[in-house]
């Protein structure tokens, strides 16, 4: 009886504990499902009718605000951002983990340029795109996207390789295996829930990314988290939280999906160095 109550206390503390942090996330989506007339009315978790209205309206302006075009945005700018940083930082935390080729100054230097707030590159990432002619365009925030991720990609890989068995590595260089093959046909598959995971994790901070989406699009790259508030006051008279939070709602789906559907490898993560016999 004992044992029934301890579980059945902590499975009460596991569900407030979900319900608190989700509640914002709960809340916004309650709010699209009601009406303005109920949300000015009554503030609550409970519905009284609802409705889908308020995801009706963002797809009849798609001639104003397309938010699909929005979704593709970040999604293009996203995959760029995410796929690149880990082909650019798997080879290089390879060279570090086993050469400690920049393991003094490579590391420590990424890892505080990555912690300087990303506003004061701001003005000359501005200026050099406006010279290359990468200003609202998709490879333009991918690229951006890509050197705000490298900086964890590194870290997580060059932890993974270490942990990783070198016998294996030197059984493949003594059968003839070059680098770029070891690197692709040896050492990738034994960090790939690493891998995946370090994808997953770039992919969701590239999502969410404002700053740079707000400063280096106008209208033909604008990702979704920028794109979003051009719904607020779309109509004019004020904030139309219905809308809002439809539109946050849509917004989230994405890396949302990608989460659940890829949590087992970033559990696996967790023991990224292990050896399958």
């Amino acid at each position: 009886m004992t044992k029934r109550l301890i579980h059945a206390a902590r499975w009460c503390v596991f569900a407030l504990a979900v319900l608190t942090m989700n509640f914002p996330v709960i809340s916004t989506f309650v709010t699209s499902l009601k009406s303005e007339s109920e949300i000015s009315a009554s503030a609550a978790l409970w519905i009284d009718r609802p409705t889908m209205d308020n995801y009706r309206t963002i797809f009849a302006m798609q001639d104003r605000f397309d938010i699909l075009h929005f979704l593709v945005n970040s999604f293009a700018a996203s995959l760029i951002g995410s796929v690149l940083a880990i082909a650019l930082a798997f080879p290089a935390a390879y060279a570090t983990a086993r050469f400690g080729v920049g393991r003094r100054w490579l590391m420590p230097v990424v890892v505080n340029v990555r912690a300087i707030p990303l506003i004061i590159f701001a003005i000359p990432i501005y200026l050099m795109y406006q010279q290359v002619d990468l200003l609202d365009t998709r490879l333009g925030l991918g690229l951006i996207l890509c050197l705000v991720n490298v900086p964890l990609a590194l870290a997580l890989f060059s932890t993974a390789i270490s942990e990783a068995p070198v016998e294996v590595e030197e059984s493949a260089r003594i059968d003839g295996a070059n680098t770029l093959r070891l690197l692709v046909h040896v050492v990738a598959p034994m960090a790939l829930n690493i891998v995946a995971a370090t994808c997953v994790l770039s992919f969701i901070y590239s999502w969410n990314e404002f700053l740079f989406g707000l400063m280096l699009t106008t209208s033909r790259a604008t990702p979704v988290t920028v794109g979003a508030s051009f719904f607020f006051a779309a109509s004019g008279g004020g904030v139309r939280w219905g809308v809002a939070a439809a539109v946050m709602i849509l917004a989230t789906l994405p890396p949302l999906a990608i989460g659940l559907l890829m949590y087992r490898q970033i559990g696996r993560s967790m023991t990224a160095g292990a050896v399958k016999g």
